[in-house]
């Protein structure tokens, strides 16, 4: 049903755009990537990060097709939207990658469905990923308005500038608690108009609502989607023992971002940190998980260079072991921050069932079972308190070859209730990939390695990807 209205939209578009008299352009890709491992997995770099495209298995073709268009109506207003339809998993699984429609008027922009994006200001391309939404799991159903780039704050002669975001999404019934919604915001500002820029910015999500028949009903009106909204303590229906204090509804986390950028005509220099927190005992400098990082971009050369370091091990430990954070995990949204059996932050995380291939006793919770089959029985996340270094780094290899390499330690401590952590367990990840524009000029190939060795096991895989593009403007 879902797939049937995005195509109807698209049809009743596709007839606007052969009678409306602007400037439009029609992309279409076509492509597929084959995938193999020596292990019945794949190595982290091949299915992280590319929005859950790759499916978790030794060996597999992951195929789509994609159409999206940009309507031009003046310099100010426009209209985009796209379709992109996947088959993986041996041929079993069809999926709406994207579907989504946006209209905007200059920087703000109106958008709906799903569409992929990574919310921070880590390089997109090289970032073990962003602690918000870093594009490891498949996007989420969304609906919400954008400032898609830094605006000038008026009165401020362009010394300060600001962007954001809001937004409604729906997490689906795979979930523990299904018809789960998602609220979701940023807000960030900038100041500087010359070459060295500061910014800081807050990123802030929330699961809430949602029912299953064997717990008690989760309130969702107006007033719990607004005590959502501000984080206000609200009884919205999870906490029946009157010796408690009504907690905030949902399952809220957040990120605290900031960083410098310097550039020139040829260069720019980032520096960045994002720490993440899920109550509000994170928000203090006590707090010393965080990723820090570094890149460099050469603007006159496909030249880009990131290094990411990453602590997460603290999580609160100044406060005691019964009320301290669990990073990704919750007590009532027992599925966490995962989407589709991705996690939707940082990969560099493991949840059940990416540890599955790690640890024979740790298996996939299968969210329709009774609570008591699920709760008490551990969390979700299995590992969230990390150690590590990650580097990556894009390049040109003569003049048709565009290359990328990954290399990422870390040290895993697992979460506060895991044995299977103790001692910390090293494991390292690689990646090298290199894509081809070749002569033929729709056609470009890609292929890729990827070895990951350690105490959590030892992997390799390969991947050869083609991909056919084609623009057609108007």
């Amino acid at each position: 049903m879902q797939g049937t209205k995005l195509l109807i939209i698209f049809a009743l578009l596709g007839v606007s755009r052969a009678q409306a008299q602007f400037t439009d352009s029609l992309e279409v890709k076509v492509g597929t990537t084959g995938t193999i491992a020596s292990k019945d997995y794949q190595p982290l770099w091949l299915v992280s990060n590319r929005f859950g495209i790759i499916s978790d298995r030794k060996a597999d073709l992951s195929t789509h097709a994609r159409i999206s268009d940009i309507h031009l109506l003046n310099e100010n207003f426009y209209i985009r939207y796209g379709l992109d339809l996947y088959n993986n998993n041996q041929f079993k699984d069809v999926f709406i990658q994207e579907g989504f429609l946006k209209a905007g008027y200059k920087k703000l922009e109106f958008r709906a469905g799903r569409y992929e994006e990574r919310i921070g200001e880590v390089d997109k391309d090289l970032s073990s990923g962003s602690w918000g939404i870093s594009g490891n799991a498949r996007p989420i159903p969304k609906v919400g308005f954008a400032l898609t780039d830094y605006a000038d704050i008026p009165f401020t002669n362009g010394w300060l500038q600001f962007k954001g975001q809001i937004s409604h999404g729906w997490m689906g019934e795979e979930q523990y608690i299904p018809g789960a919604f998602l609220h979701e915001k940023t807000i960030y500002v900038r100041i500087g108009k010359k070459q060295l820029k500061l910014y800081g910015g807050l990123q802030h999500y929330a699961l809430w609502g949602g029912n299953r028949p064997d717990l008690p009903k989760i309130k969702s009106s107006f007033k719990d989607l607004w005590n959502v909204f501000i984080g206000k303590e609200g009884d919205d229906g999870t906490v029946n023992n009157p010796e408690y204090r009504p907690n905030r509804p949902g399952d809220h986390r957040g990120v605290l971002e900031g960083g410098i950028t310097w550039e020139n005509d040829n260069m720019q220099l980032h520096l960045y940190n994002q720490s993440m927190f899920e109550t509000g005992q994170g928000i203090t400098f006590k707090n010393t998980d965080r990723m820090l990082g570094f890149s460099y971009s050469n603007k006159n050369k496909l030249l880009k260079f990131t290094a990411e370091y990453l602590n997460t091990k603290q999580m609160n430990d100044f406060f005691p072991l019964n009320v301290r954070e669990s990073y990704y995990n919750n007590g009532i949204y027992l599925t966490g921050w995962e989407y589709q059996d991705r996690i939707i932050g940082t990969p560099l995380f493991i949840n059940r069932q990416r540890a599955q291939h790690y640890f024979n006793d740790i298996k996939p919770f299968d969210w329709s079972k009774p609570k008591d089959s699920i709760s008490g029985k551990g969390w979700n996340i299995v590992n969230n308190r990390i150690t590590g270094l990650h580097l990556g780094a894009m390049y040109m290899l003569g003049n048709s070859l565009k290359a990328r390499t990954l290399l990422t330690y870390t040290k895993n401590h697992g979460n506060y209730l895991e044995p299977h952590f103790e001692p910390a367990l090293t494991q390292w990840y690689t990646l090298q990939e290199v894509s081809w524009q070749t002569p033929l000029e729709p056609l470009t190939l890609t292929g890729g390695a990827a070895v990951d060795w350690g105490d959590l096991g030892n992997n390799a895989g390969f991947m050869l990807g083609v991909q056919w593009k084609f623009n057609l403007q108007q």
